[in-house]
């Protein structure tokens, strides 16, 4: 064979063991619950109320499930401090991958995160009416507009309409350091969202497998971050794995590694706990005892005198 050919073939086979190993191997982590995610004896119980809101000025025509959370310890002379979330559906379950009603007892009742009133909003469905129950499927259809888009719609939507609502009924802190925001996926760039256009409002973000790609521009965020004239007053926790999902939008591992990067370079309040799970809440659920200790370190809620 001419050596000429020999070292095309030998090329080619650097080429492809190259790309075979460009990314890392996709195995799958199961991670175990600790015993903060399951109910313990004695420990005070908060309510968890559904609603639907089906007159959306900034979304109009859409329907969705908001669900709501009120800590046993609750006072009303006491403004409490807020966490929101998004695909709230998900977030509630009690035998889900984050149990938050849970979780929230436990932590709250052990005072490692202060007295929190926990609001989780669905995104939107286009129908008349909603499916019986709160699943994915059928997949809401305003869900990537609401969350996958840069801009402050989002945020005034939840600020402006769901939250003007709560607080209509429940008194709740307007320190932005005592207001949290989380979701997962679209929900976890849709979070980052609003905590950047409103850290007015929100201060402290917590993002499972974050969309930080080409859904609808979340790449564009390490750079904005490195670029930005203003670093913002947010602490931000970041959660994803090397089984995460590798698509035409691109690779959720490698935005979550970039965001985290360019956080980093501009010394925010950042941390970022990368494992091997897939694009699943089952990583983001076993830690997020953890993650809300750190999320809430530090903060005590004011003292009304």
């Amino acid at each position: 064979m001419p050596l000429s050919k020999l070292i095309i073939g030998y090329t080619w086979a650097i080429g492809a063991t190259i790309a075979l190993h460009a990314q890392e191997p996709r195995v799958e982590t199961s991670y175990a619950h600790s015993t903060d995610s399951f109910p313990i004896e004695g420990t005070p119980k908060g309510t968890v109320t559904e609603y639907i809101w089906d007159k959306s000025g900034v979304y109009p025509g859409t329907i969705r499930r908001y669900y709501l959370y009120v800590p046993a310890q609750y006072n009303a002379s006491q403004p409490a401090a807020l966490m929101v979330f998004q695909d709230g559906h998900a977030y509630i379950k009690p035998d889900g991958d984050f149990r938050t009603p849970t979780v929230f007892d436990n932590l709250i009742h052990k005072k490692e995160i202060p007295v929190t009133i926990g609001v989780f909003v669905d995104p939107g469905h286009t129908t008349d009416e909603l499916p019986p129950e709160p699943r994915w499927r059928p997949r809401p259809a305003n869900r990537s507009i609401e969350y996958d888009t840069l801009s402050d719609t989002y945020a005034t939507f939840l600020i402006d309409e769901i939250l003007a609502e709560v607080e209509s009924r429940y008194a709740i802190t307007q320190d932005p350091d005592g207001r949290a925001i989380s979701g997962s996926s679209s929900g976890g760039v849709c979070a980052f969202t609003v905590a950047w256009e409103r850290p007015d409002s929100f201060r402290k973000v917590l993002s499972h497998i974050g969309s930080f790609v080409n859904i609808r521009g979340g790449h564009n965020y390490p750079a904005l971050i490195r670029k930005g004239s203003d670093k913002k007053p947010l602490r931000v926790f970041l959660q994803d794995g090397s089984g995460d999902l590798d698509n035409q939008h691109g690779n959720w591992p490698l935005g979550n590694k970039q965001m985290y990067a360019a956080l980093t370079f501009r010394d925010y309040d950042v941390k970022f706990v990368y494992g091997t799970g897939a694009h699943n809440g089952n990583h983001g659920g076993a830690i997020f005892p953890e993650s809300l200790r750190w999320l809430w370190r530090d903060y005590r809620l004011p003292t009304n005198r």
